[in-house]
């Protein structure tokens, strides 16, 4: 062997390193900086759990009690962070239990990985324990294409490093999204010697930035309009582009209104704050982006609860209003509305670029411009507070939704972080309680997952520990993951839990009643009738959180100070209404009404189908 050679061969040992599958994972997710795995370690992921363990490749574990909520937590966290998480489960039903998971984060566009044990190579096929295999051997991976942005399906510990760079590169560029890897048992074993790629050097350089022309064009449609609106989505707070936000809208003299994951993008207690967008979004937020004359959207896919369903006139007004529209993502651009300027680009780059085009000068003509848009606006938000006060300040018990929420917004820090459940709960969330900064409202927007919000929060703690955060839950979605407050107690996480009981599913019991009439399955009662409910702070007891339950504002108040003052997890129930205080419901939804109803009911259906102008 000549000196090259032994140089080169020199070389390639310093790189390479025999390592089992299982200690390649967690030696390389340490590396790429994963802070956290959830999970539940079964037969299938044994391996890869006791990697973790190895020197050099320890990454701390959180057992969860639903495997479901393991992805959640990593949710959670990417959204409280901006930073990913992982979570590790077993095959089978374990692997199974991710999907809602996985569906939340696709929806809602954050990153997370996560790693599924598989049978062992070999035996694919075999139907061993927990294989589904009747239509393609080892077919759970065809599960997860629908609600991940990538998955790979290792066959060799050597393909190990190049899939895992590959999955971080898919699930952190770009619109973000969840990934999957399914890892055989054999494979979590087995040792090869493998060099583990640096992700500095496998992720691209730089964001997406816009092209100048579209830049321009936008910039001389907003100083051209008399009405402008900025709607900000989920993208705004994802691309940390909400300083340029405010910036811009103050430059240009714009409303700015939210949709459920844009909201925490602008300051709720600044002027040109005008509410949120949608179904169940505000007056003020709805009648000034359905009047605009031009609209910039950032970062926002226009969904049905967004958009009123479309329905003209009731959030938006495409034609005769302009769309600017800002995405990361071209195949949102022009999907549900046309555009006068579609925008691909990160959104921070954006509106960097729109703020460098527009001179001392233009501001100046803008401010004398805008007077009176400006009292407009302040006219709008003054009778929404007019609306909204008599819940909100209500001294009703049972209370109404909106009143323990006042009370949480006059003790919780100004960047205290809350993680928000559906129902009633996320709506009177949305409509009544003011956030200000950046990633200090968490909720599940797009696919509104029940259990979402319990493992969520305490993702969010986990990545942000020198903040408070508070968990609000309806008592339906909160019982969907109630046992993971164990989780909170044994890592002493010290997450808020605000449960807002009324006794059922009252969002849904208020769609039904609209549409039908009557109800099924949305009260909790005994036989007789009479409302059922846990006593949820005596069970948070038994699991080990100081707890309180309170019927009043004044209890609720005190509550609140006294969990957010404990070092540990609490939890406060709130007693709210079955029948008054839930959120409005400004904007349109379309629910068809079944045939069988012969009212008014068909004819206001009719009315609002007829000005939906999606198709």
């Amino acid at each position: 062997m000549n000196t090259i050679e032994k140089k080169q061969t020199s070389t390639e040992a310093k790189k390479t390193k025999k390592m089992s599958g299982g200690s390649v994972i967690a030696k390389t997710l340490k590396n790429y900086g994963i802070p956290y795995v959830a999970g539940i370690p079964g037969h299938g992921c044994w391996m890869l759990t006791d990697a973790l363990m190895e020197e050099g490749c320890e990454i701390p574990f959180i057992q969860v009690m639903h495997e479901q909520s393991a992805v959640h937590m990593a949710d959670g966290y990417y959204r409280a962070s901006g930073k990913p998480m992982a979570a590790i489960t077993s095959l089978g039903p374990g692997a199974a239990n991710t999907i809602i998971g996985l569906g939340t984060a696709y929806a809602d566009s954050t990153a997370t990985i996560l790693l599924t044990g598989a049978p062992a190579t070999h035996m694919e096929g075999h139907g061993v324990m927990q294989e589904l295999d009747r239509f393609h051997s080892n077919d759970f991976s065809r599960v997860t294409e629908g609600v991940t942005k990538r998955h790979w399906e290792v066959n060799r510990v050597e393909q190990l490093p190049f899939i895992l760079h590959r999955a971080f590169n898919s699930m952190l560029s770009g619109r973000p999204g969840p990934v999957h890897v399914e890892v055989p048992m054999d494979i979590q074993t087995e040792p090869a010697n493998v060099e583990l790629h640096d992700l500095e050097k496998r992720m691209p350089v730089g964001k997406i930035r816009a092209d100048s022309k579209a830049i321009e064009a936008a910039v001389r449609l907003l100083l051209a309009s008399e009405r402008p609106v900025i709607v900000a989505g989920g993208g705004a707070i994802t691309s940390e582009g909400t300083e340029e936000l405010r910036k811009l809208a103050e430059v240009v003299g714009a409303a700015v209104v939210t949709t459920w994951n844009g909201k925490s993008a602008f300051p709720e207690d600044h002027r040109l704050f005008a509410g949120s967008v949608g179904q169940t979004g505000t007056t003020n937020g709805n009648a000034l982006a359905a009047n605009a004359d031009v609209v910039l959207s950032v970062g926002c896919r226009f969904t049905d609860w967004s958009a009123s369903s479309y329905r003209k006139g009731a959030s938006f007004s495409f034609p005769p209003a302009k769309l600017i529209h800002i995405d990361i993502d071209p195949q949102e651009i022009g999907k549900n509305y046309p555009t006068e300027v579609g925008v691909v680009s990160d959104a921070k780059l954006a509106l960097e670029d729109m703020l460098a085009l527009i001179s001392d000068e233009d501001m100046a003509k803008i401010q004398v411009k805008r007077k009176n848009y400006f009292n407009e606006i302040d006219q709008k938000n003054e009778d929404w507070e007019r609306k909204i006060a008599p819940r909100r300040d209500s001294e009703d018990s049972p209370m109404t939704s909106q009143r323990p929420l006042a009370e949480l917004r006059k003790v919780l820090p100004r960047d205290g972080i809350v993680v928000v459940g559906s129902g009633n709960t996320q709506g009177a969330v949305k409509q009544t309680f003011p956030v200000y900064e950046p990633r200090t409202f968490i909720t599940s927007g797009s696919f509104s997952s029940m259990g979402w919000a319990v493992p969520a929060a305490i993702g969010a703690q986990l990545a942000q520990p020198d903040r408070k955060v508070v968990c609000i839950v309806g008592d339906g979605d909160f019982m969907q993951s109630l046992p993971e407050i164990a989780v909170a107690v044994m890592h002493n996480i010290p997450v808020v839990f605000l449960i807002q009981n009324n006794m059922g599913y009252m969002s849904i019991r208020g769609g039904q009643r609209k549409i039908t009439g009557r109800h099924i399955g949305s009260e909790f009662n005994l036989k007789n009738g009479e409302p059922y409910t846990p006593n949820f702070a005596e069970v948070a007891k038994s699991f080990g959180l100081k707890s309180w339950r309170a019927e009043t504002p004044e209890e609720v108040s005190e509550a609140l100070k006294a969990a957010l003052e404990t070092d540990g997890p609490t939890l406060v129930e709130a007693m709210t209404a079955r029948d008054a205080g839930g959120p409005f419901v400004p904007g349109w939804w379309d629910f068809p009404v079944p045939a069988y109803i012969e009212d008014e009911r068909q004819d206001e259906y009719a009315e609002g189908r007829a000005l939906e102008q999606h198709l």
